[in-house]
């Protein structure tokens, strides 16, 4: 299944829409001090890129990295809409981020998910591509319900 996958239009309302409903999605998970997803007007800030994977005329997901520093980003928004999900949408949202933060010369990623049954799809994802437990890292403290990964990118090999 090939993806449409471009940088978010901002003024679209399905993207809002879209946003919205992620965060409704989490929020019967999570006490409201674990609640890290980033809500429109923090999506649009300068230090934050956010894609749109578009299938059949509808947002089928979305990703985002803001960075953290120079060389260290993390993955924010991460959601697949629920039509779609189980048919490597995220998986192909996450290979394209990863690959544009490659060669954007980031060093590492890192995310912050939930640790309670319904982020465990979520997890198990980010684990099938290359992220492993961590501590807390950037602004965050240890929280029995948050779950931190991260990965370092390597360059793509060069073909000969």
């Amino acid at each position: 299944m090939t993806l449409n996958i471009q940088l978010a239009n901002f003024d679209d309302p399905a993207l809002s829409i879209f946003l919205e409903e992620h965060l409704a999605d989490m929020a019967p998970h999570s006490p409201l001090e674990s609640q890290h997803a980033l809500d429109l007007s923090a999506l649009r800030q300068p230090t934050v890129q956010l894609w749109v994977a578009w299938k059949e005329q509808r947002i089928a997901g979305t990703c985002a990295l803001a960075v953290l520093t120079p060389g260290h980003e993390e993955l924010k928004s991460m959601r697949t809409d629920p039509d779609f999900r189980g048919q490597g949408i995220a998986s192909q949202l996450l290979h394209h981020v990863l690959a544009t933060a490659r060669a954007r010369k980031v060093d590492r990623i890192s995310l912050e998910t939930g640790s309670m049954e319904f982020f465990a799809p979520a997890r198990a994802l980010y684990k099938k591509h290359g992220f492993d437990q961590c501590q807390p890292f950037g602004s965050y403290i240890e929280d029995t319900h948050s779950h931190y990964m991260t990965r370092t990118l390597h360059p793509e090999p060069t073909s000969r």
